[in-house]
């Protein structure tokens, strides 16, 4: 009975707190000062005519609250809108650039947990010594560096070596599907090893400290009574216990892969959704930005409910 009540409450906080995202996903664009029509001012040639029929085209004609329900009723019916840059449903410019994101995001984001929990995990088996104080320094390090500037580091470096700019090779004629793959993971390899390198500092300092707080338990310390190896201690009776934390952490990060990483896609110029919102900024194209904003809001909230539904699964004492 706990747990049917338990996962209802959590299903019920997810669909509120998507509420609430929604609402604020259209408040907060329409905020900011300007609209799609004002640069409009720059442009020769644009009459106030011209102005006039794009804001009617665009509804930025109506009221604030027309425009709310007008936004609701359309997300209701499955249609995000159609796009004031290009005039292409938001939908479809959406699914394309995730199509670019999250096979580049996913990549680093999978590269930099696995890095992480096994430096995290060796820095607390090796507490106090230079496995530890190396691995927990060159992870803050990491941690602290700006995600642009770690970029442009490693597109200095290896700018004569690997593909610094797009997604594919634009002099690659008529290229075969295995061409092709490869090509796309040439130039996938900076922005997810960027990626990778921002991530993985946080990961290890979770992953230590959760490890920490494991091997000071008291069924650990039993463990190590009998006269287990210490290896055997880590492997069997704390590892799994410690990656409950990590849980969390890893769920949030799986979300924030279809957001795309907007630093990391601008410095590479990578066709992803980050640079798509980027782009929707500068233009104010909020059927865009609203499209975005929605995907990520539902993707974070799913995997944080994944995790609360995984912290039910692998320890029941949450519901006490």
């Amino acid at each position: 009975m706990r747990g049917s009540v338990y996962i209802a409450k959590r299903v019920g906080l997810a669909a509120g707190t998507v509420f609430v995202a929604l609402t604020l996903n259209f408040i907060l664009f329409r905020a900011a000062p300007g609209d799609a029509v004002s640069n409009l001012s720059r442009v020769p040639h644009a009459s106030p005519q011209l102005k006039q029929q794009l804001m009617h085209q665009f509804g930025l004609d109506k009221s604030k609250w027309e425009q709310y329900w007008l936004y609701l009723d359309q997300l209701f019916h499955g249609n995000l809108g159609i796009s004031f840059a290009d005039q292409q449903p938001v939908s479809h410019d959406l699914a394309v650039a995730l199509g670019n994101t999250v096979p580049m995001v996913l990549l680093g984001t999978v590269i930099a947990i696995l890095l992480g929990v096994v430096t995290g995990t060796l820095a607390a088996w090796r507490r106090g010594g230079v496995t530890d104080h190396v691995n927990t320094n060159v992870a803050i390090a990491f941690y602290s560096f700006p995600t642009q500037w770690l970029g442009l580091m490693l597109l200095i470096l290896f700018a004569g070596v690997l593909p610094t700019s797009g997604m594919t090779d634009e002099f690659l004629i008529d290229p075969t599907w295995w061409e092709h793959t490869v090509d796309v993971l040439k130039h996938m390899i900076l922005p997810s090893a960027t990626l990778a390198l921002t991530l993985y500092g946080e990961y290890t300092l979770i992953a230590r400290s959760s490890m920490l707080e494991t091997l000071s338990e008291d069924y650990v310390l039993t463990a190590r009574a009998k006269g287990l190896p210490n290896s055997t201690v880590v492997r069997r009776h704390a590892f799994r216990n410690a990656l409950l934390p990590t849980t969390t952490l890893v769920a949030l990060s799986l979300g924030y892969v279809v957001g795309g990483a907007i630093l990391i896609e601008t410095v590479f110029s990578w066709p992803g959704i980050g640079r798509a919102v980027y782009q929707a900024v500068l233009q104010r194209d909020y059927p865009m930005l609203q499209g975005a904003f929605l995907v990520l809001t539902l993707s974070v909230v799913a995997f944080n409910l994944i995790a609360d539904l995984l912290y039910f699964r692998l320890d029941p004492r949450v519901t006490e």
